[in-house]
């Protein structure tokens, strides 16, 4: 989808980066080790006697499963080959070797009679059409259709028209604004239009003066914490929220509007927060900033319908409690909408970020298959997650979350903690409920995941402001500690508090 956005350039410059990256990360012999773990690893466990997990009773479906999910955690963490990559071969192996379609041989044991526990492969396979994958795509075709008819660029001018010449206020606006756009469009592709409107100052300001740093941060600090205010703000949000309102399973219904209604508040703090850091660690030598927002777009009747189509959208999710049209539903209206009227296009479609849908979609399969063979209830009967103290559960899984998405992609942190989590939030719910209940649990690794940034290679955001070159590695790691700490003792405050007084 990023061709459709300003900025395009700084998108690809970025992929070419992080492809190197990971080769310089990983050259062919430490990629090749890396493999190898991460296959003979999983490939041991899936041989050997079930007794080796301390399960007794382990059902050799369930055993392929937790084998599965250690290959899953592996290549994870060891982000040899793109995570999305192996979200796809996690679902093929689930729906080879687990499933009531698998090969026959999986399918029965010694005895010749068939495994009752089976994952259903309809069952996998829907993870990739699930209402959140819709969700997230009506997100999309909004950021595209937003683009063409040159919305973007218009509401980007409007909303930092009134804070000015003075800089600190206009870093304050670059923050706020970048946050606004990154609740409805993808981190990444927001970081790359804001960047491309700010880079004509940077170049401007003063060499000698701290400024420009403070606002080139200004953009993945405000991407990064701006995707927390709504579901589709960040795949972490949408993996969360799928297992909290699972019908089959935590059933808590929470909406969209309901969702921003506590995240859009604890945003505005970090945001606020973050700009009182910025303009304090990075001074402006020079005070005024004049600002130059230009587009060469066309304006046309068709733009009209983005508007009005882009406006009914954003207020059906904010009332979805009201008209009870889930936020599910409603992300159809505009790909309907748009796509008949000739806005969105076949080559719009081909454009897609489907590398996140299928990132989603293997975190979802992943679940489904624990659930399904059983293996989530053997391990809530097998592991005592309810003899543990909540608070350890809840601080000790945020910092490691914390810590590991500062490294490895904040949807693939995700995807390994929720379901986790899940199972031992389930079995210990009565003395969550002190904390806030599984909600502080879950949506605690959304949190930790987006407040994750201190290396340039810790979210796209970052590596995009990191290219401009007005910043210094130290500067990030001090700016991104900071909003880090910060963002996770307000985060589990804000979501003890409203789990208690049942928000969430």
């Amino acid at each position: 989808m990023f061709t459709n956005f300003h900025g395009f350039h700084l998108v690809e410059d970025y992929h070419k980066w992080k492809k190197e990256h990971r080769n310089r990360k990983n050259p062919i012999g430490l990629k090749s080790l890396k493999l190898l773990i991460a296959v003979c690893i999983p490939l041991f466990l899936w041989i050997a006697p079930s007794d080796i997990y301390g399960l007794p009773g382990l059902n050799p479906v369930e055993h392929r499963v937790l084998a599965i999910f250690v290959f899953a955690a592996l290549m994870w963490l060891f982000d040899a080959v793109p995570a999305w990559t192996t979200s796809l071969v996690v679902v093929v192996l689930l729906l080879f070797c687990t499933s009531d379609s698998s090969l026959w041989f999986f399918q029965k044991d010694h005895a010749g009679e068939k495994f009752a526990n089976l994952v259903s492969n309809t069952d996998i396979l829907h993870c990739f059409a699930d209402p959140t994958i819709m969700l997230f795509i009506g997100g999309f075709i909004i950021a595209i259709a937003a683009t063409k008819s040159g919305l973007d660029i218009k509401l980007a001018k409007v909303m930092l028209t009134p804070f000015g010449t003075k800089s600190e206020n206009v870093l304050l606006g670059f923050i706020l604004v970048t946050a606004l756009f990154s609740m409805f469009i993808s981190n990444t592709a927001t970081a790359a239009m804001m960047l491309t409107f700010l880079a004509p100052v940077l170049s401007a300001l003063p060499a000698d003066g701290k400024g420009k740093i403070g606002l080139a941060l200004a953009i993945p600090v405000g991407a990064n914490i701006g995707g927390m205010g709504t579901p589709i703000g960040t795949p972490p949000n949408a993996i969360a929220l799928k297992f909290l309102n699972d019908p089959n399973g935590m059933n808590m219904s929470i909406g969209f509007g309901q969702w921003m209604m506590v995240m859009v508040p604890l945003t505005l703090v970090l945001l606020f927060i973050s700009w009182f850091v910025l303009k304090n660690l990075f001074p402006f030598k020079q005070k005024q900033i004049t600002l130059k927002i230009e587009s060469d777009h066309v304006h046309t009747k068709k733009d009209v319908i983005v508007y009005i189509t882009f406006a009914i959208t954003v207020l059906l999710w904010l009332t979805d409690s009201i008209t009870g049209v889930n936020a599910n539903v409603v992300a159809m209206l505009p790909v309907g909408v748009l796509c008949m009227a000739g806005i969105i296009t076949k080559r719009d479609l081909e454009q897609l970020s489907w590398s996140i849908l299928w990132m989603i979609a293997g975190a979802f399969a992943l679940g489904v298959a624990m659930k399904q063979s059983g293996l989530a209830n053997h391990l809530i009967e097998a592991v005592p997650f309810d003899s543990w103290s909540p608070l350890v559960v809840i601080i000790g899984s945020g910092l490691l979350c914390y810590l590991m998405a500062n490294f490895i992609s904040h949807t693939a942190t995700a995807a390994l903690f929720v379901p986790i989590l899940a199972i031992a939030g389930s079995s210990m719910s009565d003395q969550l409920a002190s904390y806030g209940g599984v909600s502080t649990l879950l949506i605690g690794v959304a949190i930790c995941s987006s407040v994750a940034m201190v290396l340039p290679i810790s979210t796209p955001p970052n590596a995009l402001a990191d290219a401009t070159g007005f910043i210094e590695q130290k500067y990030m790691v001090k700016t991104g500690l900071i909003m880090g700490i910060t963002g996770l003792i307000l985060g589990y405050l804000v979501l003890i508090f409203c789990g208690i007084n049942g928000v969430f």
